[in-house]
């Protein structure tokens, strides 16, 4: 399934449109020098995927706390925190499906590392049962992956490298999708950079820095000069997420707006040269006054940030534009048409379920259905029961309930194997062939499929019987049993 955004238009005036789905797994790369336009970017970006994924974003200048404002983001300050509950913090947010903003403005460059890298470690070391699709936006990337050292220690430099590394090269199969934004591609370390498969490059003006971009984008050294001609806000685009050619987007307009402005010109009133000079004059002969250092104001104690985290689905948020259908309030049929359009996609049959999970969810959101419509182990069943044939109306009956009771009891790779013999045992088909058995173990090895009956055999769920390639299967309690 193809879940798309608007992120700007083309030279023709077409919206330009940016594919979340595949974002999620190919990873992006922002390039541009101050005052290009990365923030504007960014920012329409998280506003456009704000209702369609969990987000996390690292703001080391305070840019993005304003998305709080009115999509309902949890900010962290990273002043009030330690490495030991950030990195907590990192992992519950992953937990209870928190959209988060890293504050980092208020701290130095080396507490910038070691917060970032902490929480970051955070969201890489969730639980299994918790990898739910992140948009991970780290802005400013530069300063935590860098390609040299710097005014920092070694220690916290290698803190940050580490996790930023292991967001672009290893979080793909956790559900964390990095985006990062950098002023300079030349101060970005290699490793982490070659890792992102979309760009989207800015204005430039030096050399390196637009040799580069040329090569990530494909382009000829000689048309590499054509970086420095682009405008506030315009970006060439490139990738399977975006486009297959280079192609030139002007970004679109955002809805919320940093705190942070640039200079801008005030009205100069010129004075009178004896005027400046009396002035200065007095302000020389006057005795300079000495003033006594100000008490020490003494802050109050961080608030209870996991506490918050913990308490983050009981929140109120703010209201989507239709109400979202809770888990019991869902109507069957279309749970079970979602499912299906799921197990019908090109390939399902051999992606993780994890990943299925997360093509459900999206379809679910789009549909107006609440994000606990169903759990992951309540997915699977559905998944296997759509899988193995049965049909909705007969997916009720209390015969199938008692087969998906017995698949309940086994290890989840097994579940849907096991249903698709009971479905065949209950109408008397002939037992499945091993490619069936293969499709339904999610796995390209018939043999490996086929050493699954032994164990369900073991499990004492089913009896198995082989006769040269005759093969029927029996259902211990059941009564139920293949042609």
């Amino acid at each position: 399934m193809t879940v798309s955004i608007v992120l700007g238009r083309g030279r023709d005036g077409a919206d330009v449109p940016l594919d979340l789905t595949e974002l999620l797994a190919t990873r992006l790369l922002v390039q541009g020098n101050s005052g290009s336009g990365k923030s504007h970017l960014l920012r329409r970006l998280l506003e456009q995927t704000a209702s369609l994924v969990q987000q996390a974003i690292i703001d080391p200048e305070g840019d993005f706390v304003t998305l709080a404002e009115k999509y309902g983001h949890l900010v962290i300050d990273a002043a009030e925190q330690t490495e030991a509950t950030l990195r907590a913090a990192g992992e519950r947010a992953r937990i209870h499906r928190a959209s988060v903003i890293l504050n980092l403005e208020s701290v130095d460059a080396e507490q910038q590392l070691r917060a970032a890298g902490s929480f970051l470690n955070g969201l890489f070391e969730a639980p299994r049962e918790h990898w739910y699709p992140v948009l991970v936006v780290v802005d400013e990337a530069q300063l935590f992956a860098p390609v040299a050292g710097g005014d920092t220690s070694d220690e916290a430099r290698r803190l940050s490298l580490g996790a930023m590394t292991n967001l672009m090269c290893r979080g793909r199969k956790r559900g964390l999708a990095g985006i990062i934004a950098t002023q300079r591609l030349a101060k970005l370390a290699k490793n982490v950079a070659a890792e992102a498969s979309n760009f989207l490059m800015g204005r430039t003006f030096l050399d390196i820095d637009m040799a580069r971009a040329a090569d990530l984008l494909g382009m000829e050294r000689r048309a590499a000069e054509a970086f420095r001609d682009l405008g506030r806000g315009q970006f060439m685009a490139l990738g399977p997420a975006l486009s297959r050619r280079p192609l030139l987007v002007s970004i679109g307009a955002v809805e919320t707006a940093s705190h942070a402005t640039g200079p801008q010109l005030t009205p100069f009133e010129p004075a009178a040269a004896e005027e400046k000079r009396d002035l200065i004059r007095d302000l020389i002969l006057e005795p300079v006054e000495t003033f006594a250092p100000r008490p020490r104001e003494r802050r109050a104690p961080p608030p209870d940030l996991l506490a918050q985290l913990d308490a983050f689905a009981s929140e109120q948020r703010p209201p989507p534009a239709r109400e979202a259908v809770s888990a019991g309030e869902a109507d069957p049929a279309t749970l079970w048409r979602l499912i299906a359009d799921v197990a019908a996609e090109p390939g399902a049959d051999y992606r993780p379920a994890a990943t299925l999970f997360q093509d459900f969810q999206l379809r679910a959101r789009i549909e107006g259905l609440g994000r606990d419509v169903l759990d992951m182990t309540r997915f699977r069943m559905l998944l296997a029961t759509v899988r193995s044939g049965i049909g909705e109306e007969r997916a009720g009956s209390e015969e199938w309930r008692a087969a998906e009771a017995i698949a309940a009891r086994l290890p989840e790779d097994v579940q849907g194997l096991a249903l698709l013999l009971a479905r065949a045992a209950l109408d008397g088909l002939a037992c499945p062939d091993d490619e069936a058995l293969a499709r339904a173990y999610a796995t390209h090895s018939p043999g490996r499929a086929r050493r699954q009956l032994a164990y369900l055999e073991e499990q004492q769920v089913i009896v198995l019987r082989e006769d040269g390639a005759a093969r029927r299967v029996a259902f211990v309690g059941l009564g139920w049993r293949t042609a």
